[in-house]
């Protein structure tokens, strides 16, 4: 059986229709309810056939801290990815049932703690559906103990340290991924009691703005979007509501070539708790 090694962030769901046998493959669902609730149906109780379940809210999240899904340690990733049976040469894809929403945030905390052979699945839950490949109602499946060993790279992540600073010396472009009428302040942020506003000197790129049918639009369409905000010389930091669409821009950025890219951990939620009006 081949041994799969990604050349691209991103894979169709032809493509992973015709390794699901590859000796290396892992597929992870990493589907998570959005704030606010009304965006589940029937594909949420379905998965690809042998996906295995990330956790990105309990396991995969530092649940002893103020906010939400926050950057696990280095001692629980490799736990939590031993667990699912991660091995050093595993090829893992990594899915959601909203198209590409939350997958985004695997891919790139799998990239932060070291492990870069890992793809995100173009369209999803969704696209799988809508191209007729076989699903089933979700079941736990259990892989031998993996053997991967995590290795954080902190050029990945941003804390609120890091954008402070960031942002008052305007040393990186900080991006918004949320949506323009949240970005202007002209309708409230979805999680209870936080404020609205925007990180001072950021500049905004909905998420949403890169997608289309539930997967990427073209690498040009995308490319054009950065070009017109930031260079790929330059630092770049992207942020969101907590941290989890952020990772949608970061997939389009590094899809464009962009290198000089990280995510601001806690986003808008962290910022706007703790800095007032």
């Amino acid at each position: 059986m081949a041994i799969i090694v990604f050349s691209e962030p991103i894979v169709s769901v032809e493509w992973l229709h015709s390794n699901l046998d590859a000796e290396n493959l892992i597929i992870l669902d990493a589907s998570i309810n959005k704030v606010g609730g009304g965006d589940n149906d029937l594909k949420s109780e379905l998965q690809i056939p042998k996906s295995l379940f990330f956790d990105l809210k309990e396991a995969f999240s530092d649940v002893s801290a103020p906010f939400p899904t926050t950057f696990p340690s280095e001692k629980q990733f490799t736990l939590e990815a031993q667990n699912l049976g991660v091995n050093s040469d595993s090829a893992i894809v990594i899915y959601d049932d909203k198209g590409i929403y939350s997958s985004a945030r695997a891919w790139w905390i799998f990239k932060a703690m070291g492990h870069n052979n890992v793809a995100v699945l173009n369209g999803g839950l969704p696209k799988w559906i809508d191209a007729g490949f076989g699903s089933e109602f979700k079941r736990e499946y259990k892989l031998t103990q993996g053997n991967f060993i995590a290795q954080y790279n902190p050029e990945y992540m941003k804390f609120f340290d890091d954008v402070k600073q960031a942002s008052s010396q305007k040393s990186h472009k900080i991006i918004d991924a949320r949506s323009e009428a949240r970005f202007k302040s002209l309708e409230p942020e979805p999680r209870i009691g936080l404020r609205s506003g925007t990180i001072p000197n950021s500049l905004n790129l909905p998420f949403e703005d890169l997608l289309e049918d539930y997967q990427l639009i073209s690498k040009d369409l995308i490319e054009t979007k950065f070009k017109s905000l930031a260079n790929k010389e330059e630092a770049i930091i992207f942020s969101c509501g907590s941290g989890i669409t952020a990772c949608v821009l970061a997939l389009g950025a590094e899809l464009s070539g962009y290198k000089n890219i990280s995510v601001y951990d806690g986003s808008w939620t962290e910022w706007g708790s703790l800095v007032p009006e």
